[in-house]
């Protein structure tokens, strides 16, 4: 099986902080394509955001991942079970569950093993629902530097599963009958720029070049040039582009 990458322990609370939350027509989608609502299952949760969503709906949540730090940040809910556990081997039951997400996670999975353990606990005719968001748009100027920053600053510090991130999950391998997505999914939030800093600060591939070049924090130079075009208590429309996938559990 896949050895287990943990990115997100070290910045887990820069992670709760400012990652942006999903829209409710994406969980719109997910509800109205399905039946039950006993349990679910929302694999690699992090800090439990989409399980906090869906606890709204269904009498029960189990939530896992694989970092104890994150965990430890997620709001509890009476009906939310929280738990470290791989995502490829749980001692959850066959037949369990009505509906299962995934959000920004699978790209770190072993997926075959992954596959196998959602078809032994979904229920027949339950669903799996995968989704992952891309670069951030604000405007020409922004987008340029950032794009910089991704690609080029620290482009060669990202692990080799965010080709996955980048190529809106079509190579992950998703052998199930799928259903089509709603078009144009995408988180919409307005920011100032301390925002934008601080959701960069939460890259994996922001604090693998840390840890390679002696702590220096590659965000500084950015924010430096973000300052020409950005004033501090200027706002600026910010929109996510979110990918998904959805599979018909049998």
């Amino acid at each position: 099986m896949k050895k287990i990458i943990d990115n997100f322990s070290i910045q887990s609370e820069s992670y709760k902080k400012f990652r942006p939350e999903y829209p409710d027509e994406l969980y719109e989608f997910i509800l109205s394509n399905t039946k039950g609502r006993g349990e679910c299952w929302d694999c690699g949760t992090g800090n439990g955001q989409v399980a906090k969503a869906l606890s709204k709906y269904f009498e029960k949540v189990y939530a896992t991942d694989i970092s104890q730090n994150q965990i430890a940040l997620a709001e509890k809910k009476s009906n939310i079970e929280y738990s470290i556990v791989r995502a490829e081997k749980t001692k959850f039951k066959t037949d369990q569950f009505d509906l299962i997400t995934v959000a920004q996670a699978i790209h770190w999975f072993d997926f075959k093993k992954f596959y196998e353990e959602v078809r032994r606990v979904g229920k027949p005719n339950s669903k799996l629902f995968v989704w992952g968001y891309g670069l951030l748009r604000i405007d020409e100027k922004v987008d340029s530097l950032v794009d910089e920053f991704y690609q080029e600053k620290i482009g060669s510090y990202w692990n080799q599963e965010r080709i996955h991130i980048d190529e809106a999950y079509e190579t992950i391998g998703f052998d199930f009958e799928e259903i089509a997505p709603p078009n144009k999914l995408a988180i919409k939030s307005n920011w100032k720029v301390d925002q934008l800093i601080g959701y960069l600060n939460s890259w994996s591939g922001v604090q693998h070049y840390r840890k390679k070049n002696e702590g220096e924090n590659p965000v500084d130079q950015l924010a430096e040039k973000l300052s020409t075009i950005w004033m501090p208590e200027e706002i600026k429309p910010v929109k996510i582009p979110i990918f998904m996938k959805v599979g018909l559990i049998k």
